[in-house]
């Protein structure tokens, strides 16, 4: 059956990725020094220590990014900056390397409650990402077989999201855009720039499949650190993890500009707002904003509460809690932020 010219266009575009990937292209003007190292010796020991790579020795970092295919001919690749760049010169230089979250109140994008965005390399991301889901998503209970107490996790399995997640980061287009995590009161929606490519559909990527990664390079080193496979497993992985936590079967959708990976739990998302244990500080913090008649600067929380305490990093891991927990939220950001109840 003959091509379409789109479906031409599209294995020539493929055939000039395997020879000029973006990501294997020199990162012109990087150098070892704008790498954070330690990340790269993290790298290194838990490849090793996974008997994924010979160890490596003392060596400095040039020897290592050698070894991992990042440094030839005293040249960094763009996989390098993606996976070890500091965050304040990706910010300028490398924008694409960009996380956008968000949690909206209802099922459309009408009202958001959090909406954040995060600069910085892969791994970074990946951890800011997880916070995220960490602080933001209740905690759901299921019954088991043979068990009488009740099983409380949170209410999308984190495995499953980090394979999503981790997906999103190594098989993403770097040419523009950003990923993106989006909670919903029914769903949770990661959304990577791109589209599928060598043949792969969404019914693929759910059945067996062979895996051949967009970005060979970077993918290479998260199986270095064990936290993805090699063998394209991770997608049937994810339906069985959320399936086990008696979730429907995730969803993907391509686009053509874009890849949405689509978790839904089949109910209105159980309310976040929870007073129990709190401490009697985060209770008088509380009181306090649903008292007050405006929103309130941290400087004020401490003023009017006199803390025995004061250290200002309590009062703001507590006020996290409380906004984690739906009973509060900020209006602005850093310094100028003021808080409110919900």
């Amino acid at each position: 059956m003959a091509m379409s010219p789109d479906e031409y266009n599209q294995v020539l575009f493929e055939r000039m990725h395997s020879d000029q990937r973006w990501e294997s292209q020199p990162a012109k003007g990087w150098s070892v020094e704008d790498l954070d190292v330690a990340e790269i010796r993290r790298t290194i020991t838990e490849a090793v220590q996974r008997g994924r790579l010979q160890p490596q020795g003392l060596q400095e970092p040039a020897e290592l990014l050698r070894g991992l295919g990042l440094f030839q001919g005293g040249v960094l690749s763009r996989a390098a900056v993606v996976l070890f760049g500091n965050t304040e010169r990706i910010r300028s230089e490398m924008p694409q390397c960009l996380l956008r979250i968000a949690r909206f109140r209802g099922v459309d994008r009408t009202e958001f409650l959090d909406n954040r965005q995060f600069h910085g390399n892969a791994f970074t991301l990946l951890t800011n990402a997880e916070n995220f889901l960490r602080e933001t998503l209740p905690i759901a209970g299921r019954l088991e077989a043979g068990r009488i107490e009740r099983i409380d996790e949170p209410l999308y399995p984190p495995l499953a999201t980090r394979e999503s997640l981790v997906n999103a980061l190594c098989h993403r287009d770097y040419i523009g855009g950003g990923v993106g995590v989006a909670v919903y009161a029914d769903r949770l929606e990661m959304t990577s720039p791109g589209t599928l490519h060598f043949g792969l559909t969404p019914e693929k990527l759910f059945a067996g499949h062979e895996s051949r990664p967009w970005n060979p390079l970077i993918a290479r080193s998260f199986y270095l650190r064990g936290i993805i496979e090699a063998w394209g497993s991770g997608t049937t992985k994810m339906v069985e993890l959320a399936i086990f936590a008696g979730l429907p079967h995730p969803e993907i959708e391509d686009t053509g500009e874009c890849v949405t990976v689509c978790f839904r739990h089949g109910q209105a998302m159980p309310s976040q707002r929870d007073e129990s244990d709190l401490s009697e500080q985060q209770q008088a913090i509380l009181n306090l904003l649903t008292q007050s008649d405006r929103a309130l600067a941290l400087r004020e929380i401490r003023s009017q509460l006199k803390p025995q305490s004061d250290e200002k990093r309590q009062f703001r891991k507590d006020l996290e809690i409380l906004k984690a927990r739906g009973l509060v939220k900020p209006t602005g950001r850093g310094r100028g932020a003021s808080w409110k109840p919900l």
